[in-house]
């Protein structure tokens, strides 16, 4: 499946449980192997919700949010139950989600944290509406002063004038392993273009550079009306497409965007049949 291009190996372990680790993401995730893709989502039962979704970027590293692969497992439920409003559980709570076609599906994402203690920061910022952090020169630096938050996962967004001007590729494994994210981070770059639209471009934490990453939509969105760069509402215009994010007024941050699936198989049983990392 994929959400504007961010695609994703969807497992399903409901019927019965799939022993899937590191060593099995990295298989399914390598591009050079059969298949590729960015993350590898696990569908589970859920006691809370309609269905348990684990997600593990291509490295093999566990992650706790990512918010196209939502779109994509609560169009699948949401087909499946023949009723338009679904619940996805994650690692990162509890997700609401409205269905009202493959093009046209909401996802409430809660609420941004912005306490550098919750991003997590390894540093005290009591300002994280932009942190000291730059790449280059000390007088001319390249990229400076991202803003940070958490929206189930951490976020630094650099504000540039062409998200084109700068090789994500180069900088984007640098920043995501600085020191001041104990836990590593998204990196992306926005371009403010109107107040209802900006540009993105993200290098996903264990993932690499995306077509489409839901939750820095989000993060790239919240941040720029927190600046006041931006109103509340605004088109998200990434590499794959465009996503629809709403910060609305009791906190909770609403994106809208399209899923779809591409094709179905069968794995062999040999493909996770090593124990799990």
């Amino acid at each position: 499946m994929n959400g504007l291009g961010n695609d994703f190996v969807v497992l399903d372990a409901r019927a019965r449980p799939i022993a899937i680790g590191q060593t099995q993401a990295q298989t399914l995730g390598d591009r050079k192997g059969e298949l590729g893709c960015d993350q590898v989502i696990v569908m589970e039962p859920s006691k809370t919700a309609d269905v348990f979704m684990r997600i593990f970027n291509a490295d093999g590293s566990e992650v706790s949010a990512c918010g196209n692969a939502t779109r994509c497992i609560a169009l699948v439920a949401a087909e499946e139950l023949g009723r338009p409003e679904v619940t996805v559980e994650t690692r990162a709570g509890l997700l609401k989600a409205k269905v009202a076609d493959a093009d046209n599906i909401t996802i409430d994402m809660g609420k941004p944290r912005f306490g550098w203690e919750d991003i997590p920061l390894a540093e005290p910022f009591h300002d994280t509406t932009g942190i000291e952090l730059q790449i280059g020169p000390v007088d001319e630096p390249v990229l400076h002063t991202p803003s940070v938050v958490n929206v189930g996962n951490p976020h630094a967004i650099f504000w540039v004038d062409d998200v084109d001007a700068h090789d994500l590729g180069r900088f984007g494994p640098l920043l995501e392993n600085h020191p001041i994210f104990p836990e590593r981070a998204n990196i992306s770059l926005a371009q403010i273009t109107s107040r209802n639209s900006l540009k993105l471009r993200t290098w996903e934490r264990g993932a690499g550079l995306t077509r489409a990453c839901g939750t820095a939509a989000c993060a790239a969105a919240i941040c720029a009306a927190r600046k006041d760069l931006t109103d509340r509402r605004v088109n998200v215009e990434l590499p794959g497409g465009t996503l629809v994010i709403e910060w609305a007024l009791n906190d909770h941050i609403l994106m809208s965007g399209p899923a779809e699936q591409e094709f179905a198989g069968t794995l062999a049983a040999d493909t996770l049949s090593r124990n799990p990392a």
